[in-house]
């Protein structure tokens, strides 16, 4: 099967959010930006992707019109492990990390729907996963003061989720969550690696009154395992891995005993493909894995099926955002409490055309 077409698509929805503060990754938004990968075969068959991601989609874009997409063209879409491989290598000078690379997981996000779809099944029974509401935690964006983080707190907690992540670096934050959601909600704190090891282990005293279930990123640099580890050896359950560039790093992490809970981002690692090797990897070293997924087009929709192959506790990460719309219905929406997965073939659901035409930031420029 040859790949005939591809196209990037960018989408900016309009989102609101009760923190205070309208950013995400640092960087004031009037959207949320989705890059949608789409790829057509001489069959019909049609597969979406999405590669991350936020404020950096621009760069993303450039990478996958100017590097990725013309080498794509003739190429055999079945054979995904030779293709991924040769994209890779061909393109390594570019990075094992950053825009090329997160281009590239969304081709594969977009190769594994078209072998769903070949084969007439979701791709979470591909996987050997099973069809179950997937718990979810509410992903909450940096607020603008202790106040604020309470009132999301209390927000999350009305809209049915018992698990809250916070996006915050100081204690009255955390401490303003906690008084918030009471002593029984699992509470958890994604600081996005601001400190040193040695201001680490401070706020690690300095937290624990407040039981956070995981402290997520907390050093400087990301690829520093050896100080995460040592953050880890103090007391505290830490996750880590949306910023790792690939399965060694995570090898390597796991060796150092740096954490608890690995979190590859399917929009960043290399798609599904290289996912689903983390994640035996992760089995394999008795380590938790929690997909990071906090965006809403194809990969998001892709980490719904990579949930229902992990253990039943494992929850989705739902950003705490109120969309305008959704490409993709509401399947990016918590019902009674759990997120669903599509049962369609592939990822189960395409995007809406009209939202796309839209959200759609640009005129469309297909690559044959």
């Amino acid at each position: 099967m040859k790949i005939t077409a591809v196209e990037s698509i960018l989408l900016t929805v309009p989102y609101r959010t009760g923190g205070g503060l309208q950013a995400i990754a640092g960087r004031p938004s009037a959207g949320l930006n989705i890059l949608a990968i789409r790829i057509e075969t001489d069959q019909g068959i049609t597969g979406w992707g999405e590669a991350f991601g936020h404020g950096v989609c621009p760069a993303t874009k450039t990478a996958f019109d100017t590097l990725v997409a013309p080498i794509l063209i003739g190429r055999d879409s079945s054979d995904i492990a030779a293709l991924m491989r040769a994209l890779q290598q061909t393109l390594h000078l570019f990075g094992r990390s950053g825009a090329v690379m997160y281009a590239l997981s969304g081709v594969d996000i977009a190769l594994c729907d078209i072998a769903g779809k070949i084969a007439g099944k979701p791709l979470y029974r591909l996987f050997d996963g099973r069809s179950r509401p997937l718990p979810a935690y509410a992903s909450l964006l940096r607020c603008s003061g202790p106040d604020a983080v309470a009132s999301e707190c209390r927000r999350a907690l009305d809209q049915g989720y018992r698990q809250i992540k916070l996006h915050e670096i100081t204690v009255p934050a955390v401490k303003a969550a906690r008084d918030a959601v009471g002593p029984d909600v699992l509470l958890m704190m994604d600081t996005n690696c601001p400190w040193t090891v040695e201001e680490s282990l401070a706020m690690v005293a300095a937290l624990q009154p407040f039981d956070l279930h995981w402290l997520e990123e907390p050093v400087w640099p990301p690829e520093d395992h050896a100080g995460l580890a040592k953050v880890r050896a103090a007391g505290t359950k830490i996750a880590a891995g949306e910023n790792a560039a690939g399965a060694i790093e995570f090898r390597r992490a796991f060796e150092l005993g740096a954490l608890d809970v690995a979190q590859p981002s399917v929009t960043k690692i290399g798609g599904i493909s290289a996912m689903r090797e983390i994640m035996a990897l992760a089995k394999e070293a008795g380590v938790r894995l929690v997909p990071h997924c906090p965006y809403f087009g194809p990969g998001f929709i892709a980490s719904l099926h990579l949930t229902a192959a992990l253990p039943a506790d494992t929850p989705v990460e739902r950003l705490f955002v109120d969309l305008e719309a959704s490409p993709f219905g509401d399947w990016v929406d918590l019902k009674d409490g759990a997120m669903r997965v599509p049962q369609g073939a592939g990822l189960g659901a395409d995007p809406d055309p009209a939202l796309i035409a839209r959200y759609r930031t640009h005129e469309p420029t297909i690559i044959r």
